[in-house]
């Protein structure tokens, strides 16, 4: 069973270090796949963030690829706003945020479909012309 735990940390940490949202992917592996409490995973999630958001920025800042405007513009008020989800969160029972967890990841998932199926619309329209 130990083995599940690091097979869904490795393709966490892959998917995190590719900027891609690792914990989109680690809370509903451990929640659905490995039966852990929705708040443990967050919690769990959390702090798998730290180290790899640290290397990653340095990895980044060192290849000049951060717009700290940008950053900051975004930063202050994601700041703000997780300060506020997270008293939410503490609130709510776990079936409640599971249920959040899984809306939000369904419109997640419409949005990037949504997306994919455009750009791949706008390949054939470029291509045929």
């Amino acid at each position: 069973m130990n083995y599940l735990y690091i097979i869904a940390g490795l393709i966490s940490g892959i998917i995190g270090g590719m900027g891609m949202g690792g914990g989109t992917l680690l809370i509903p592996i451990l929640v659905l796949m490995l039966d852990v409490d929705i708040k443990v995973a967050q919690l769990t999630n959390l702090l798998c963030f730290i180290p790899l958001s640290i290397l990653s920025s340095i990895k980044l800042v060192k290849n000049k690829l951060v717009d700290f405007k940008l950053a900051f513009l975004f930063g202050i008020p994601c700041m703000i706003f997780s300060i506020i989800a997270s008293y939410i969160s503490i609130n709510l029972d776990g079936t409640n945020l599971r249920a959040y967890f899984g809306v939000f990841l369904i419109v997640l998932g419409v949005f990037l479909m949504v997306k994919v199926i455009i750009a791949f619309l706008k390949s054939i329209t470029k291509y045929n012309d």
